[in-house]
């Protein structure tokens, strides 16, 4: 029987400057499977600022915050949770009453994933960008004690900044760096992401994919990049924006349901997100 929509139904939403299929399938799946008054719509927006102050006032209980807003978002939220305000990058909305409150769980995704891989928190990495998400990204593995890094960032003052914050080096270009210093390399900007004018290139050049032990890409759609193609054939360690996608998308669904799905209904709803 088919899910009716009515007035008592609880509305979430996301907001991304190019909006995908994957949290939209993700989260209705588990609504339907588990019987719950919920429905989810991707959305962008030209008008940030009414975009968030529309989530308030129309009672809309949670809104996932992608590219480009992860940052800019901040100063119309109410509350920062402590996985927000060391990064300063939003990537879930919560409203409660009226109150709009933000977490991110990129950075919980990301942090799981380097105790999940038995990455060596010695690897020397390279990370790639400088926008909110690389904010998650390098918070984690800050955290997680690594301490040899470089942000490859053409934005000097975002990428000065974050390398910074973190005491990492910054460079403008990723081939000014030696191959002992990027064993792993990390792709936090839109390359490789469908219906972007960089859709068919590789983040990192093929030669510091060969060189590099762990290839990490947060681009979720497509679900295989360029990069991860190439790194697959070469039989790399691959961490996959998919990986990150799914992680932090069961955090959401936790902070506006209040239900933790089990590993098994996770999984397919994974399954079919991916599929869209």
């Amino acid at each position: 029987m088919a899910r009716i929509i009515n007035k008592d139904t609880t509305v979430c939403m996301s907001l991304s400057a190019r909006p995908s299929n994957f949290g939209t399938r993700f989260h209705n799946y588990l609504y339907e499977k588990l019987d719950l008054n919920y429905i989810y719509k991707a959305f962008t927006t030209n008008n940030l600022k009414d975009a968030i102050y529309g989530i308030k006032a129309l009672a809309i209980r949670g809104c996932a915050i992608s590219m480009p807003y992860k940052e800019a978002c901040i100063e119309f939220i109410d509350e920062l949770d402590s996985s927000v305000t060391s990064i300063q990058s939003v990537n879930t909305i919560v409203n409660t009453n009226y109150y709009l409150k933000a977490y991110n769980t990129d950075y919980i995704a990301v942090a799981k994933l380097i105790e999940s891989n038995k990455i060596n928190n010695n690897t020397a990495f390279v990370l790639k960008g400088s926008g909110g998400m690389a904010n998650a990204v390098i918070g984690a593995f800050y955290d997680a004690g690594f301490k040899n890094g470089v942000i490859a960032a053409r934005n000097q003052q975002k990428g000065e900044a974050l390398a910074k914050r973190y005491n990492y080096k910054w460079v403008k270009n990723e081939q000014t760096i030696a191959p002992e210093q990027a064993r792993l390399i990390i792709n936090v900007t839109p390359i490789g992401m469908l219906g972007g004018v960089e859709a068919q290139a590789l983040a990192f050049s093929e030669a510091m994919i060969k060189q590099a032990d762990i290839i990490f890409d947060v681009v979720a759609m497509p679900i295989e990049t360029p990069m991860i193609k190439f790194a697959r054939k070469l039989n790399k360690t691959i961490i996959s924006g998919s990986d990150v996608a799914v992680l932090q998308a069961v955090e959401q669904f936790v902070l506006y349901t209040g239900i933790r799905p089990d590993d098994k209904l996770i999984k397919q709803a994974g399954d079919f997100a991916r599929q869209g």
